[in-house]
């Protein structure tokens, strides 16, 4: 693989399902002459594809908890997952040093950490309201990272998204549910960070298919305690085959190919949409149906996002 499409893996791998688009994998993918405008429906198909991936792919996990558990779910999605991308990449493990290892086994914890949480959250809140507020992660690392002042309103107008979406209290989603997806959000922002770095240290996706092999290592006790041999039952590994081809090997191809011709802001700025997408696959898998209060909710979280997106845009821009 030659340097470009190097760098167009790390850059990928740096904007997987994050919400927001932080300078450093902004970096990491600049835009081409005229690459925002001309072509673009393509890659934005892409990317949306992807997205739709991921938020189904959570909705089948969540038909498959009775099966397996929440943490059983999250065991058979990495280890899946894990086996199929350490079998396309091939990583090599020799000729890294220690801090290489180190953030590997950070992106690893950071992706186990995120998934535990988030499928803990929508074992017990529906769907689209989990990602909404599991995307207040993301958001508040982007308002971090810019620095901009006009980045503290978009973070009120997704904090005014989350009171509407409790409804006043958290009582109404279920406390430890809106605890899990907050946590959640906040293993996001972590995943996001380490993700760009370990772009810029391994080649290819060599290192996100080692980290996935690590997060799998990590979750294995977990799921085994709560499942034991249900995770072997042929028909739980077909489901779970399924949920780690559609939330991870899928959209991270899709992905690949959508960031070789999309700008990284205009990449995040469609993956702020994901929420809309987790409150679709909700309705129409799991018959989560959501009332005018929710949908209001998640369009200000969704225009938050978007909104941080944008204000750096013109900085970046600027700085050619």
């Amino acid at each position: 693989m030659n340097d470009t499409a190097r760098t167009e893996a790390a850059a990928a791998r740096t904007a997987d399902a994050s919400a927001v688009a932080l300078p450093e994998a902004s970096a990491a993918h600049p835009e081409g002459p005229g690459g925002g405008r001309r072509g673009a429906l393509g890659p934005v198909a892409l990317v949306v594809a992807g997205g739709l991936s991921v938020q189904f792919g959570s909705a089948v996990a969540v038909l498959l908890m009775p099966r397996a558990g929440a943490l059983g779910v999250v065991t058979l999605r990495l280890i899946l997952a894990a086996v199929v991308l350490l079998a396309v990449c091939r990583p090599r493990v020799r000729g890294y040093a220690r801090a290489d290892w180190g953030t590997v086994v950070a992106f690893g914890a950071a992706m186990a950490g995120m998934n535990v949480l988030f499928y803990q959250a929508v074992d017990r809140i529906p769907l689209g309201a989990a990602v909404t507020l599991e995307v207040l992660g993301p958001l508040v690392l982007s308002v971090v990272a810019s620095r901009r002042l006009v980045n503290l309103v978009w973070a009120g107008l997704a904090l005014g998204g989350v009171v509407l979406l409790s409804g006043g209290g958290f009582d109404r989603l279920d406390p430890l549910g809106a605890a899990f997806a907050l946590a959640a959000g906040a293993m996001w922002a972590a995943y996001i960070v380490f993700s760009a770095r370990t772009g810029r240290r391994f080649p290819q996706a060599d290192g996100l298919a080692l980290a996935m092999a690590f997060g799998a290592v990590l979750t294995l006790p977990l799921g085994v305690a709560e499942a034991g041999s249900r995770l072997l039952v042929p028909s739980t590994i077909g489901l779970g085959l399924a949920v780690a081809l559609m939330s991870s090997v899928l959209p991270y191809t899709l992905e690949l190919l959508a960031l070789r011709r999309l700008p990284a802001p205009t990449f995040a700025i469609l993956m702020s949409l994901e929420p809309a997408i987790a409150a679709t696959a909700g309705f129409f898998v799991l018959h989560q149906a959501l009332s005018l209060t929710d949908a209001l909710a998640i369009a200000l979280v969704i225009a938050a996002s978007m909104g941080a997106v944008r204000s750096q845009m013109p900085k970046r821009t600027a700085t050619k």
